[in-house]
């Protein structure tokens, strides 16, 4: 009487599945890193608590050295309402995010903010993580 069973048990392990998944995250990941990182200069910004929103419609950087950016674009302080009207025009809910530098005068910052306040827009101001 012969007991052994026809099923084989194969002792190899075929690799392709897991590598099909190590691509698809690969991709996934590639794919979705633009989309996290909003268009920024370099800064150094101060450190707090507290959690940032990805709604970006604007922002306005502003570099030690008193330079003003509106997305990328350098601006002087004589267009950045006229650049920030016009980058939140027909916004339903217009949102500015304020990246100051580390050591930038507040009157800089509160410039920006009056600009928004003045114009209705929102102002998120971004920070480092501790």
């Amino acid at each position: 009487m012969n007991l052994r069973g026809r099923n084989k048990i194969s002792p190899d392990f075929s690799m392709s599945s897991m590598t099909d998944i190590v691509f698809l995250l690969l991709v996934f990941f590639l794919l979705t890193s633009p989309a996290i990182t909003p268009d920024a200069l370099d800064l150094i910004l101060p450190k707090a608590n507290g959690k940032s929103t990805n709604v970006q419609q604007a922002s306005v950087s502003i570099t030690k050295d008193g330079a003003y950016f509106v997305n990328k674009e350098r601006v002087t302080i004589y267009t950045i309402e006229k650049m920030l009207k016009s980058a939140l025009l027909g916004k339903a809910s217009p949102t500015i995010i304020l990246r100051a530098e580390e050591g930038v005068p507040i009157q800089d910052a509160v410039f920006v903010m009056d600009i928004a306040n003045k114009n209705k827009f929102k102002v998120v101001l971004a920070v480092r993580p501790n």
